[in-house]
This record gives structure tokens, C-alpha cells and sequence, in this order.
């Protein structure tokens, strides 16, 4: 399983590089954490569930959450950045629609953010769930066709099948070349990355 900055976008050595030059002041490697980490606002933003129009400022109050996450963050007290950028963002957007809706969920408080070591798991699946989307979206549209309708959806191969005229076993063949590709590029740590 790869490790936390590896499903993000890094591996833990130039991340952590990064997090050193960011102490010094160095607006690049600011700009790199925030922009690697940036899907993880448009993950949250969709687990709200809000009408479109609202969407695009849930978003803008989400990357506010992400860089004061970036610009307040002590590597000394080894917290996991993740899940401290998830909690600022979250209660960043949770507060934003409490103020312009009344209706959102309370937002999450400061003193949470003191143990986080207790969320890992949830954190975990929303990496995992981020980097399975980003290798679906790399596989050849027919690959992604069939994992998405088999694996996701939960639908038959022989509906698959009989909707492109093809035999089931070409579908599981399809299935898994596909799942293969997958293995591969999560094996060697390169979801993100070019094929």
C-alpha cells in the first residue's frame, strides 16, 4: 500500500524536502503542496452535496482551508498533513454554508484537530478513493467502460456484453487487462503519474 504522499502526488522524501523549504520561505514549494493537494478540496466539496451555484465559492472557501492548512502547519508535531488539511477545509466549507445556507453541519472545531491520529482510516479511503479515480481515468476508454460498469456499478457482463455485441468473455478480458494495468500502476506507486 502506498504510503500517504505517494497517493498524493509525492513520495515522502521530496515531500518532506518541500515542507523544509517552506520553513525557509520558499513560495515554490508552497505552491507544489497546495496545488498536489488541491483534488482533496474537490473530493470534500462533493461530499456536501450542494446546488451547483453554491458549488464554485464551496470550492474558493475549501482552497482558503487548504492554504492557512499549508500556511499553519508545524511538521514538528508529526501529524500527518493530510489529515489536518482535511479537517481546516472541511470546516472551512461546513462554515461558509452554516453562514449562507443555515442548514450545513456543524462545522468542525479546533479542538478536534488536536488528536488526529483516530481519523487515519477515513482519511485512508479518501486517498485510496482519489487515487483508484485518477487510475480509472488513465486506462483506455473501453478498459474504464467495463471496470466502472462491472466493478462500480455493480452491473452483469452479460448486459455489458449484449450492449456491445461482443461475448462475455471478451468483457472479462477486457475486465482483466484493465485490472492488471491497475495493479501495476498502484504496485509501483504510479496512480498519478504518466503510463
Amino acid at each position: 500500500m502506498k504510503t500517504e504522499t505517494e497517493s498524493a502526488g509525492l513520495d515522502q522524501a521530496e515531500e518532506s524536502a518541500l515542507w523544509g523549504r517552506i520553513s525557509e520561505g520558499d513560495d515554490d514549494s508552497r505552491e507544489r503542496i497546495i496545488l498536489t493537494y488541491r483534488p482533496m478540496v474537490f473530493w470534500l466539496a462533493k461530499k456536501f452535496r450542494v446546488p451547483y451555484n453554491i458549488y464554485p465559492d464551496l470550492i474558493q472557501e475549501g482552497m482558503i482551508g487548504l492554504i492557512a492548512a499549508v500556511d499553519n502547519f508545524e511538521t514538528t508535531r508529526n501529524n500527518r498533513f493530510t489529515t489536518y488539511a482535511y479537517y481546516k477545509i472541511r470546516g472551512r466549507m461546513a462554515n461558509f454554508l452554516q453562514r449562507s445556507e443555515a442548514r450545513a453541519p456543524m462545522p468542525v472545531e479546533e479542538e478536534y484537530l488536536e488528536n488526529l491520529d483516530s481519523f487515519e482510516d477515513d482519511i485512508d479511503r479518501m486517498e485510496w478513493s482519489l487515487a483508484i479515480k485518477e487510475g480509472l481515468d488513465r486506462l483506455p476508454r473501453k478498459e474504464m467502460e467495463v471496470v466502472r460498469s462491472l466493478i462500480i456499478e455493480g452491473r452483469k457482463a452479460s448486459d455489458i456484453a449484449n450492449e456491445h455485441g461482443v461475448g462475455i468473455s471478451h468483457i472479462y478480458r477486457i475486465q482483466r487487462k484493465a485490472l492488471s494495468r491497475l495493479r501495476g500502476w498502484f504496485s509501483n506507486g504510479d496512480a498519478t503519474s504518466g503510463a
